[in-house]
């Protein structure tokens, strides 16, 4: 199956194994929650969607890769101690709790959370003397004389023999008592994925062109040579840090992250292109309404590759823009929140008259003691904790200004919070006058280069693929869109049906 199937039958497990009754007693027993053992190629993303399950679910996580580890860490230190076994002394072996366990119950500490995932990876790469312990511990989840706490699910990741010579082959009674789940890569799955987080959009353009390129593991006489998924992700995360700091990304850059020596030099030379169609194009011009008949002219006329490059480039002018009107509406709809309570606190019981910049100061402290409560808890993304910061910064310099203007009534100092408010919705509408502006002009580009045609399909059919366009289109009411969208799905229904009228034939 493929990791988005994968990552719902871990979230169905989770939500299953932590079912209680009436009573508050599990309804799946600890003995009868099978681990779930994870087996695929390395880098398609089996240790990833392990954070994203535990924040989606609201549970903790903890992660070991058990290569890291000895005997000794894993099952704890020997020691002995005297018991009376039918009034004799006996010194007995025990020992001290596994180093694994004990992380368990210090991130329940830490957190506040007391069911979670525990998630072993490249559980068949032990060593030989750590072996019988993994098998202990898949069959009894126990280390040692130390259990998983309860409320506690075990997952466990592995790589099939293929991709690493380290693998142990488990026996059919520790298989018999794991839920096996085979994970392939899936290229469409991949991408649903790298859209939704806003993945470079070279990377992007480049693997719809080559999508076999997006995974691929090959032995040759000089060695192995692959590129996986998760080299393109942190691929990604580079481009768009050196495009910040002006550095140019080459082959000898890329190669570090897809250590396969053709596709790193054909990603390099498309990146090098890319870079000059944005400029050739004059892209940020056509965003902003500033365009030549030239220039759509000749990309009319242009190679496939460039064309689709084109408009990949216009898609990721329109979609960063959708993306930063998503974060703004967001931030004011918190910060109204925000201003709300600050109401109910400067117009509340009479007799009261709270320092206005103190009110400001109380709600930012309640900001980051959520902040730092969720961080522990591990439930923030990083883009979440972002918008809480920024949140807390606002609340600051609200309250600075309160404090320095010194409003002598509670409807004085709401007035002034009014007006600091409106500047963060007049930013809001700004962005969003300016996004609707870059999809109108896009869609004037893409009618005058191509019209009604196979790479308009394609503009609307990524349009539809992005969370932060879907959310935007529906807010914003644009009748090109909406006839080309329509078309698209009328041209769906007449392939479906044709489809089914072969089946029948």
């Amino acid at each position: 199956m493929n990791i988005k199937r994968a990552k719902q039958e871990i979230k169905d497990a989770v939500k299953a194994y932590l079912l209680k009754d009436a009573y508050g007693i599990y309804e799946i027993p600890a003995i009868r929650q099978r681990p779930l053992l994870l087996l695929g190629a390395p880098g398609i993303g089996k240790t990833q969607i392990m954070e994203q399950i535990a924040r989606e679910c609201g549970i903790a996580l903890v992660s070991y890769t058990i290569t890291h580890h000895t005997r000794q860490s894993a099952m704890g230190l020997p020691f002995i101690l005297e018991k009376d076994f039918g009034g004799e002394k006996k010194a007995v072996t025990e020992y001290t709790m596994s180093e694994i366990i004990a992380s368990v119950y210090e991130k329940m500490e830490k957190t506040g959370l007391k069911e979670g995932i525990l998630f072993i990876d490249e559980i068949n790469c032990v060593s030989e003397t750590l072996a019988p312990a993994m098998l202990q511990f898949l069959q009894c989840k126990t280390f040692g004389t130390h259990q998983v706490p309860q409320g506690w699910m075990i997952v466990a990741a592995g790589n099939p023999p293929e991709y690493n010579r380290s693998v142990r082959e488990f026996d059919v009674v520790t298989m018999d008592r794991v839920r096996k789940i085979e994970v392939e890569p899936d290229f469409g799955v991949w991408r649903e994925y790298a859209v939704s987080v806003g993945m470079h959009p070279a990377i992007l353009s480049y693997l719809n062109l080559r999508p076999a390129h997006f995974y691929q593991m090959e032995n040759t006489v000089d060695g192995r040579r692959f590129a996986t998924p998760r080299g393109w992700e942190d691929l990604s995360r580079m481009l768009e840090i050196c495009e910040r700091i002006g550095k140019t990304v080459d082959k000898e850059v890329v190669v570090q992250y897809l250590q396969h020596d053709r596709i790193a030099g054909d990603f390099a030379n498309y990146l090098e292109l890319y870079g000059k169609y944005q400029k050739d194009y004059r892209i940020e011009e056509i965003l902003k309404g500033n365009m030549q008949e030239g220039m759509a002219k000749k990309l009319s006329h242009a190679s496939f590759d460039e064309r689709l490059s084109v408009v990949s480039l216009l898609l990721s002018g329109c979609k960063g823009s959708f993306r930063e009107v998503r974060l703004q509406k967001r931030f004011v709809e918190k910060l109204f929140g925000k201003m709300k309570a600050a109401r109910g606190m400067l117009t509340g019981e009479k007799g009261k008259n709270p320092v206005p910049w103190e009110v400001m100061e109380l709600l930012k402290r309640e900001n980051d003691d959520l902040r730092e409560s969720q961080k522990n808890a591990e439930l923030l993304t990083r883009e979440q904790e972002r918008e809480m910061l920024r949140l807390s910064d606002t609340l600051a310099a609200y309250g600075t200004e309160l404090k320095r203007q010194a409003p002598v009534t509670g409807e004085a100092a709401l007035e002034l919070l009014r007006k600091l408010f409106a500047k963060e919705r007049s930013a809001y509408e700004a962005k969003k006058a300016e996004s609707i502006d870059y999809l109108e002009h896009a869609f004037d580009f893409m009618e005058l280069a191509f019209g009604d045609s196979q790479e308009m399909a394609i503009f609307v059919t990524e349009l539809n693929s992005d969370p932060a366009a879907v959310a935007f289109l529906e807010d914003y009411a644009c009748e090109r869109y909406d006839r080309y969208n329509q078309s698209l799905l009328f041209e769906q229904e007449d392939r479906e049906i044709l489809g089914q009228i072969d089946e029948l034939m």
